[in-house]
């Protein structure tokens, strides 16, 4: 699917490996020579993020300058000419909600390091930002809003990265899409039945959006429980 796609730069999330255990299929990947990949420190296994791409970038940066969620490996930033693309892995605020303090600073700090990005060039984030904004973008909402990714501290994170100068690229271009998920979990026949989240997203600094092309969702495309999703954009 990858070759078929070719993408200029391909983001992955939850890759749970170090660097040394990618897998040489992944490393021999045609037309993405230069690969960047962050881990968790100590944690195999655990998060990880990788950012690989077919043009040399001018500077990669890993993490956010926040040395409580920097260890995790979770966010990779290459910069371009035109723009900075970071590749996200948001922490899941866990089963009872346990780990919500921690994911809420985590999204407050993340916010910062994409203004500080933003003020220098226009952000491409791309990534599983373990979040469903609207009730648009979750099968069941009624049901989950006490569950992580639709609690209303996590939906007004979002909230405030929209307002702080950035646009969901695919609810900006298709704002009455229902049915349109990333995430289905393995439980119950979810995917076949189309019970599903939309966890993950190409958000774009708004003076991009003259730029952005389209947004996709690549719900057929089979091999995990999240389906990739791509971005075009002319820059």
């Amino acid at each position: 699917w990858v070759q078929e796609e070719a993408p200029d730069v391909l983001c992955l999330q939850e890759t749970k490996c170090g660097v040394s255990a990618v897998p040489p299929e992944i490393r021999a990947l045609p037309g993405l020579p230069h690969q960047f990949w962050a881990s968790a420190e100590g944690r195999p296994g655990y998060s990880g993020v990788g950012l690989l791409t077919k043009t040399e970038p001018l500077n990669v940066t890993y993490g956010i300058g926040d040395p409580e969620h920097d260890a995790d490996g979770r966010v990779v930033t290459a910069e371009f000419p035109s723009l900075f693309v970071v590749c996200a892995y948001v922490p899941n605020a866990g089963r009872g909600l346990v780990r919500l303090e921690p994911r809420l600073r985590f999204d407050a700090a993340f916010l910062e390091f994409l203004r500080r990005l933003d003020a220098q060039k226009p952000v491409l984030l791309c990534g599983d930002l373990n979040v469903a904004h609207a009730e648009i973008d979750l099968c069941h909402p009624r049901a989950n809003r006490a569950n992580p990714g639709f609690t209303p501290q996590e939906r007004e994170g979002f909230t405030r990265l929209l307002g702080a100068g950035f646009v969901d690229s695919f609810r900006h271009l298709y704002p009455e899409a229902r049915g349109a998920f990333t995430f289905w979990t393995y439980l119950g026949g979810a995917r076949a039945r189309n019970v599903g989240w939309r966890l993950d997203y190409a958000v774009v600094s708004r003076r991009l959006l003259g730029s952005l092309c389209d947004s996709k969702i690549r719900s057929t495309v089979a091999g995990s429980d999240h389906c990739p999703i791509t971005a075009l954009l002319a820059v």
